[in-house]
């Protein structure tokens, strides 16, 4: 409670000039003093509240996000290669690219936020996958050339991560570019494609490809086990 400097010289009886100018000294000392605590607890409040704010947010960083983890995964195998198989391929397809041929996957090159994955089938090596970091996600492109180092007409297909995802799986919807594509080149089949990836360090890589009319195709490789590098990619 604050009483006047009137109502103080009142109460206690003090009508002389000495006693009224000590207590005008004591009541300008007063307040500000107390204007200067609150000040002071304010202040203190503020950036406890700032601290706590930090706290709670430092543990959603980007280095601990699924995607960095995914792609850091990748990146323990780097320069190395794998053999692979076929695990589901339904339904069947006539001629079947894959069939009776050897599978390979070089993990060849890892940039900062960008790896590069030639997918090696038989004596075709005019494939390899794309992956890049972005701002919200991975994205996976399909870089197909001719041997030649030309593009296919059927090249950079793919999509970006419309989920977090885990460290181990991320899966890729088909683009707007992609959809464009599949449409110009005829392949309208190809249009409602979902694209997976699941990386298990020293242990397995799974590729997939899955439509909702039942398509599923799988290759799966052996992480355990490195095979000798298969050769140069068509268009390095």
């Amino acid at each position: 409670m604050t009483f006047s400097l009137a109502q103080a010289t009142k109460a206690k009886g003090l009508t002389t000039p000495a006693s009224i100018l000590a207590l005008a000294v004591l009541a300008a000392c007063s307040e500000p003093a107390q204007q200067e605590t609150v000040g002071e607890s304010a202040t203190a409040q503020m950036e406890a509240s700032a601290t706590t704010t930090t706290a709670a947010t430092s543990t959603e960083t980007p280095a601990t996000s699924p995607a960095n983890e995914f792609m850091a995964a990748f990146s323990q195998h780097c320069g190395q290669a794998y053999a692979g198989r076929v695990l589901v391929n339904e339904p069947p397809v006539a001629d079947d690219p894959f069939a009776g041929q050897t599978l390979v996957m070089h993990v060849r090159e890892c940039l900062p936020g960008v790896l590069h994955v030639p997918f090696h089938v038989g004596d075709d090596h005019s494939r390899t996958w794309v992956l890049t970091r972005t701002d919200t996600g991975v994205r996976l492109k399909h870089d197909h050339r001719h041997e030649d180092g030309s593009e296919d007409a059927v090249t950079q297909y793919g999509g970006d991560t419309a989920a977090p995802g885990t460290a181990i799986r991320q899966e890729f919807p088909v683009d707007q570019f992609s959809i464009e594509m599949f449409g110009r080149e005829g392949l309208d089949v190809s249009v409602t494609n979902t694209w997976a990836m699941e990386i298990e360090p020293g242990s397995r890589f799974l590729y997939e490809l899955s439509r909702p009319g039942g398509r599923m195709f799988q290759v799966e490789f052996d992480l355990t086990q490195p095979v000798d590098l298969p050769p140069t990619p068509w268009g390095w």
